[in-house]
């Protein structure tokens, strides 16, 4: 038996036993493409045929073993009806069938990622070795949709129905020893010892000390779990998946619970058409569009920056100026991923401070066993706290985070480039202050960006890298490059109040502010826009951020664009600040903190915040539903963000889109505002911001949208 393709080849090795080597040639990764499955296809029948096969192991020439499905392909796919994305589901799963069914037995030897597609082509092998470095799961929920190459038939019987929908719910990928001990895998050896042990373990089954056909039998009958068991198994795991995942939000879950319940007293073939037919169901959702044009969007973005860092010069050292709980997550973000870094403030107790924010996050992960002791002391050594620049000769990049004032940042900047090296990168982590601004105190404007990290800097994935008008292409990449070996995402934006992020972010608080003025509850706002999707609502999201920085956010970004962020009125966020009220950090804002048992604060609604809020509420109240709360919201929203489409602040929906669901939170399920305006459709879309233009320029439509509507266009068409 001979295959040659420039997918998968197969070729003999000794005592009968072939090897199916999964390559894609001029392919990073291997994946399930039309082509891969067309050859698959050819690979099964010749194996049906083959009289000198005993026995196969499935390999990888690649570092991951088989990433899954090809998403780039589903785009078009989804497109079609139900019933014919379940037939193109059925064909492909025949061509699995059939090789499950080969008349010898089949081992797996799982040397990387085997994720999806690629975890269900293991698991029509009667065994699967998996390497000590590799992971198997199957993330399918994850992009709204879930296992369709039999994952959700074959998990039940081999791992047991609890196991299998916890594995498919949560789509986490399992570590070796996860998986070994899930029953996922059968053995887990050294990386090096990985083909020898998968041919050790084919050879003990072609001499029956392996009964391998027992291992088959059971992946092609019904679950063995009496009725009353099934029962517990499903009700149990469906009040902890949907406690977790809202089937409203994230429906798919519930879809593959559903397919599963109903077919696990069924044969294999009965079985997979269950699973087709939901997996269609759940690829017909606006919620698998959207996140799988999320992850579309997000790997566009990540080739976007790989591009961005291609002028980038080495970085090696990197120091932060101010060493406050901003800069205390700077330093450990940069240190945890193996960077050296100074941090430097002028006063001691600041840097005690900053060395605290590290230890704190770094004891949190020893807490959880995810590094040593010795490791921790590992990381917190490259942090290198200073009073001084006298260590500033060398460093590659300088990131500022002192106080967000203008003329202290100009004071700092300037300063610190009379000490450095003349390519040494100057980035300032300011969130709303000119970047073309804060340059004109430089001699090398040109190697100054903005660099803007999210609070907390250590969860917050997205990072801004602000081009200024003189900032030069090798200082841009250079803080992308910078931003990425941090295991950040960095978005590249241009110049303007608020640059991407919070510019989009203070309409949304005008609304709410305006809503709140008009007579709406601001803990009914919170529980609707909850609802909606936001991690959490505007008043609670203020409330974190602190309304003194909202406050003075506010009146940055009213400068920058007074025809729609200047307001004619005090608005509650603005009467609250003034009552000495700042959110979390002083305990009230619009909600009262008190700290819960495991000293997290917990927010309740205060009678003294409605009594403030009369003072600035109109005579004549009107009362929102909840539909007109989302449209009044959402408008202002993404309104904001076609401007900055249009301005070209940001060059890319998918980078709009991104930047707002790892800065701000904006619902994965919905896509992002450009994929949100979508779904709703240009010309409906156009019609709602004609029913609120009378709000005000915030609530009009961008002229982008009324051409992109003339014309029949969409954002991702």
């Amino acid at each position: 038996m001979d295959y040659q393709g420039d997918r998968i080849s197969v070729s003999m090795l000794d005592d009968g036993i072939a090897n199916m080597h999964f390559d894609a040639k001029n392919e990073s990764v291997n994946k399930f493409d039309a082509e891969t499955n067309k050859q698959f296809a050819e690979v099964v029948s010749a194996l049906e045929k083959a009289d000198d096969v005993k026995g196969l192991i499935v390999t990888s020439g690649k570092g991951v073993f088989i990433a899954g499905a090809d998403i780039t392909e589903f785009v078009e796919s989804f497109k079609k009806d139900e019933d014919d994305i379940k037939e193109w589901i059925v064909d492909i799963n025949d061509v699995f069938n059939r090789f499950e069914d080969l008349p010898f037995p089949k081992v797996a030897a799982i040397n990387g990622a085997a994720l999806g597609g690629g975890c269900e082509m293991t698991l029509v092998c009667e065994y699967r070795v998996m390497g000590d470095k590799a992971q198997i799961g199957l993330p399918e929920t994850q992009l709204g949709i879930f296992p369709g190459f039999g994952g959700s038939v074959r998990t039940p019987r081999i791992i047991g129905i609890d196991n299998a929908l916890e594995l498919i719910a949560t789509g986490k990928a399992q570590k070796p020893n996860q998986a070994l001990k899930l029953g996922l895998v059968d053995a887990v050896v050294a990386q090096d010892d990985l083909q020898n042990a998968a041919v050790d373990l084919v050879k003990k089954c072609i001499s029956g000390e392996l009964d391998w056909q027992a291992k088959r039998e059971e992946k092609l009958n019904p679950v063995l779990l009496n009725q009353l068991e099934q029962t517990m198994a499903f009700n149990s795991a469906k009040g902890a998946i949907f406690a977790k995942a809202n089937p409203k939000q994230y429906p798919s879950p519930k879809i593959a619970i559903e397919a599963i319940e109903k077919h696990v007293n069924m044969p294999r073939d009965k079985a997979i058409e269950v699973e087709a037919e939901g997996f269609a169901k759940a690829a017909k959702t606006p919620q698998a569009e959207a996140l799988v044009g999320v992850f579309l969007a997000d790997q566009q973005v990540k080739k976007l920056a790989k591009q961005h860092s291609k002028q980038a010069h080495d970085i090696d050292e990197a120091a932060v100026l101010g060493a406050g709980i901003m800069g205390g997550g700077i330093a450990y973000q940069a240190a945890s991923k193996g960077l050296p870094i100074i941090m430097k403030d002028i006063k001691s107790e600041q840097l005690d401070l900053g060395m605290g924010e590290a230890s704190k996050l770094l004891a949190k992960q020893v807490d959880r066993k995810k590094m040593t002791n010795a490791q921790m002391g590992e990381t917190l050594s490259r942090i290198r706290p200073t009073l001084n620049y006298g260590d500033f000769g060398e460093t590659d990049i300088v990131i500022e985070a002192v106080v967000e004032n203008p003329k202290v940042k100009k004071s700092v900047l300037k300063e610190v480039e009379g000490l450095v090296k003349d390519n040494c990168i100057l980035a300032s982590n300011t969130s709303t202050i000119s970047i073309t601004f804060l340059a004109e105190a430089l001699d090398r404007p040109e190697n100054f960006v903005g660099m803007h990290f999210f609070n907390p800097v250590h969860r917050m994935p997205l990072v801004e890298v602000i081009r200024g008008e003189k900032s030069s292409e090798e200082a841009i990449a250079t803080t992308v490059a910078l931003a990425q070996k941090m295991g950040k995402t960095p978005v590249v934006v241009n110049d303007c109040p608020g640059f991407l992020v919070n510019r989009v972010l203070f309409p949304y608080f005008g609304a709410f502010d305006l809503l709140i003025k008009q007579g709406a509850d601001f803990t009914h706002v919170d529980k609707v826009m909850e609802k909606f999707g936001w991690p959490m609502g505007p008043a609670y999201l203020i409330d974190v951020v602190g309304l003194d920085t909202g406050v003075h956010g506010a009146e940055v970004m009213a400068e920058g664009f007074p025809d729609r962020m200047k307001p004619d009125y005090k608005g509650a966020i603005k009467h609250l600040f003034e009552n000495e009220r700042l959110g979390q950090k002083n305990g009230v804002g619009f909600y009262k903190y008190e700290k819960d048992k495991r000293g997290k604060p917990k927010k309740t609604a205060d009678d003294a915040t409605y009594a403030l809020i009369n003072d600035i509420v109109d005579s004549d109240k009107q009362e929102f539903d909840d539909q007109t709360i989302i449209d009044r919201m959402m408008l202002a929203f993404c309104n904001e963000t076609v401007r900055c489409l249009e301005d070209n602040i940001v060059a890319t929906p998918a980078e709009a889109d991104m930047a707002m669901i790892m800065g701000v939170g904006f619902p994965p399920f919905r896509g992002g505002p450009c994929r949100y305006i979508d779904q709703m459709g240009l010309d409906n879309y156009l019609a709602l911001c004609e029913k609120y233009a009378h709000l005000g320029k915030a609530y009009e439509a961008p002229q982008k949208i009324r051409d992109m509507a003339a014309n029949g266009e969409t954002f991702y068409g």
